[in-house]
């Protein structure tokens, strides 16, 4: 499932993918998979990536129910 979420963050903040991911230290490849739905970051990252954006893992990460 696409992170919209996160993507929406990111770009709130005006944030390119390369510069998500340096503060994040990890790849641009993992920030655009982790938006793609392509990859599941572990919860060290998705706390990293919360930081970063100042959102909780509530806002970016969990799954609204249907």
């Amino acid at each position: 499932m696409k992170n919209l979420k996160m993507k929406s963050a990111r770009a709130a903040k005006d944030l390119s993918q390369q510069q998500l991911a340096d503060i994040c230290e990890v790849s641009r490849q993992t920030i655009n998979a982790i938006e793609k739905g392509d990859y599941n970051p572990t919860i060290g990252l998705c706390i990293t990536i919360c930081r970063a954006l100042d959102r909780t893992l509530d806002e970016l990460f969990w799954e609204d129910e249907k």
